[in-house]
């Protein structure tokens, strides 16, 4: 008996149901405008309407153009000797009066072609100058003035770009600085002047600078926070959690580049891309020794991963439920090691290692008013930045990618230029942001060559 089509929908009460099922099954999804929900397991099985058994036996027809089922009693019911529910969405459509014209066999529809990623967004340039103003008023900074004193503390500030926030009186800005000196975003936090915990009463006073400036449709993508230190290459690198462990570890471990992954979970392969062919010492906090082991793993065709256990086998009972991070271990020690070591004695790597008693440390009792100045000049480039500036406010910067070398290039060269030029004023004169300045010169030069 031939199979009868109305209205695009198979009349299956007058053909064998075996048959009709198994021929429904096998055309596509583009021949016919309803069909029954093809098995996907029981969630695509329903109670029928007629016997309702414990089970579910009812088949629903769907609508291919949508997706969705006609209607929750529009089905076949699997009982077909026992039970024998039928009721097609023709049958359905004429008892409702509703208007169906005869549609016309689907067309192939390809899949939408996704659009293209949206590009990063960063923090204005103004914004993260601003922000390098008033240590006098931040609590982290107070800390560290009195753990390390006002010259170490002042290099702390020039090295990780440590700002002021005014989200909370005495708040932190740990800005996240990718390798091209683009600012990613920045953690707020609020920390204690006198034991450099966080505050989190009455509330945990953590946020993030684009959520606090309101900016419509950022786009973010985050990096590792001191991500541009990476521009030197001498140095193995080391990565912990928080950006608080990352500036207090770079003071008794110089050895390594500190960086911070901002938690537990934020160590991925996006963000540790910009790691490749390094050599990386992870030291998570305590608790989450295993997880950044297998994360190691994961990660061991970017670079060389090692996972530092000395958490693990030094803490007690009272300092592993306390959860301790590096920080809170090295914090009292005396710094004076670490700053000043004897020549006699030089440090091996990793030098954490080799700590096992954890000495008496004083803390000073004067917490010094920040009068001292916190950025000293070593040399001058006002001559070099006058130049740089003179060039490239004399051209049109180009709006496309340039490639300053075989292994960079610069996707917005405008603000490339912007946050270059303010590293360098704000750290005239230091050889650790020599590279800023070199970075600079070497782009006037691709760019006078291109232009010419």
């Amino acid at each position: 008996m031939p199979v009868h089509t109305v209205h695009g929908v198979h009349d299956m009460s007058t053909v064998n149901t075996v048959n009709t099922v198994n021929a429904i099954r096998n055309k596509t999804m583009s021949e016919y405008r309803y069909i029954l929900e093809p098995y996907n397991g029981m969630n695509s099985r329903y109670h029928c309407p007629k016997c309702k058994p414990r089970n579910k036996t009812l088949s629903r027809y769907i609508d291919t153009e949508t997706g969705e089922h006609v209607h929750h009693s529009v089905g076949r019911c699997n009982r077909e000797s026992k039970c024998g529910y039928h009721y097609p969405p023709k049958q359905y459509f004429q008892n409702n009066n509703i208007s169906f014209e005869t549609p016309q066999p689907i067309a192939f529809k390809p899949r939408p072609i996704p659009p293209p990623p949206k590009p990063v967004s960063f923090i204005p340039v103004e914004v993260f100058r601003a922000s390098l103003k008033e240590h006098e008023a931040n609590n982290f900074v107070k800390f560290l003035i009195k753990v390390f004193g006002v010259e170490v503390t002042s290099d702390l500030i020039s090295k990780y770009f440590i700002a002021t926030s005014k989200l909370w009186n005495g708040a932190t800005v740990f800005w996240q600085i990718d390798t091209n000196g683009n600012v990613r975003t920045g953690k707020i936090m609020l920390y204690s002047p006198s034991t450099g915990k966080r505050v989190k009463e009455p509330f945990n006073h953590i946020n993030w600078a684009h959520k606090a400036l309101k900016q419509p449709e950022f786009e973010l993508k985050q990096c590792l926070f001191g991500e541009h230190l990476l521009i030197d290459k001498s140095k193995p690198v080391a990565i912990v959690e928080s950006e608080k462990t990352a500036v207090i570890a770079s003071v008794y471990l110089p050895e390594f580049i500190w960086l911070a992954a901002g938690s537990l979970t934020n160590l991925n392969a996006e963000k540790c891309s910009v790691l490749k062919g390094r050599t990386v010492t992870l030291f998570p906090d305590l608790n989450g020794f295993e997880k950044w082991s297998n994360k190691a793993k994961e990660l061991s065709g970017l670079a060389i991963f090692t996972v530092s256990d000395l958490l693990e086998r030094k803490a007690n009972e009272t300092e592993k439920q306390q959860g301790f991070d590096l920080a809170d271990y090295l914090i009292h020690m005396d710094v004076k090691d670490f700053i000043k070591p004897k020549a006699t004695e030089p440090k091996e790597l990793p030098a954490v290692k080799d700590l096992i008693e954890v000495k008496s440390f004083e803390q000073p009792d004067h917490v010094s008013d920040f009068t001292e100045p916190l950025l000293p000049e070593l040399e001058n480039w006002d001559q070099d930045i006058a130049e740089l500036e003179s060039y490239f406010s004399g051209i049109t910067t180009p709006t496309q990618p340039v490639k300053l070398n075989p292994y960079s290039t610069i996707e917005d060269c405008s603000l490339f230029i912007k946050s270059h030029l303010a590293t360098v004023k704000a750290n005239n004169g230091k050889q650790t942001y020599l590279p800023y300045l070199n970075r600079l010169q070497e782009l006037k030069q691709v760019l006078s060559t291109n232009l010419n």
